[in-house]
């Protein structure tokens, strides 16, 4: 599948240099860079969270190949998808789908499928290429797309990423694409997504649905976040580190209904 862009134009300009002068504005060229196994990174336009994603991704030393999960906005497709080959066309360039490395995660799991329908118009994976092609040259991915579930579903999806990235012999990246809390005071956004990003730091996914059902943050990627956390345990993460965090208002000036954006990774 050739699959076209769904956001361009929207959440980030539609030409290539439009693109890569707006991406030049994020990203920290010369950052430390640690060798992160997985990384949260969101995923609104790029003027309200394009410097979170920006400072995180900058601060990764990226694998060759990125698996890039996001949450399910639009309701299409299948509940857990993966795309296993072709190629995602952006104005930023062609990034090719590591069909080895997707192939062999669906071979495995009980509960992803081959699908094209939830991929098609969901921007949560689509925002995080063109960073990923500016800071890693020929990177290749392996896009899915999550909807809710429960504990053991996130866990048994991410032991199965997890001893397919083994058993490849090939480092890859795992990126999780969510926003946090939406469309509350900042004060609020901010209390609430403390209390997401302290479970996340702590590696703890039981502890981040618990925030997320105890505090009602309406964090919309909380799955791949509980997948990446998952996976990126078995391949021996020990630590997290917040990137950066901020809100919409900070971009915008208006505090009264913000979404947060949380930056961080997991090594």
């Amino acid at each position: 599948m050739s699959r076209a862009p769904a956001v361009a134009g929207q959440f980030y300009p539609g030409t290539k240099a439009g693109l890569q002068k707006e991406i030049e504005k994020y990203i920290t060229r010369g950052a430390v860079k640690i060798k992160a196994i997985g990384v949260v990174s969101p995923h609104a336009g790029y003027m309200y969270s394009g410097a979170v994603a920006g400072a995180t991704l900058s601060s990764v030393e990226l694998a060759g190949t990125c698996i890039v999960m996001g949450p399910n906005h639009t309701g299409m497709g299948k509940p857990f998808s993966i795309m296993t080959e072709g190629t995602w066309k952006l104005p930023s360039g062609d990034c090719e789908i590591d069909e080895k490395v997707a192939k062999a995660i669906l071979s495995s799991s009980r509960y992803l499928e081959e699908d094209e329908d939830a991929h098609r118009s969901e921007h949560s994976v689509e925002v995080q290429i063109p960073f990923l092609q500016a800071l890693k040259e020929g990177v290749k991915i392996v896009p899915m797309v999550l909807a809710d579930a429960g504990l053991e579903v996130y866990r048994d999806i991410g032991r199965t990423i997890a001893e397919s990235i083994k058993k490849s012999g090939r480092p890859a990246t795992i990126i999780a694409s969510s926003d946090m809390t939406h469309y509350e005071p900042h004060d609020s956004a901010k209390q609430k997504d403390s209390k997401a990003i302290e479970a996340i730091l702590a590696l703890d996914e039981e502890g981040l649905v618990g925030a997320i059902r105890k505090y009602g943050i309406s964090m919309c990627g909380y799955a791949p976040v509980c997948v990446m956390l998952a996976a990126a345990k078995e391949l021996g993460a020990k630590n997290a580190k917040l990137i950066k965090y901020q809100t919409s208002g900070d971009a915008s000036g208006d505090y009264d209904a913000v979404v947060g954006y949380g930056g961080i990774i997991v090594y």
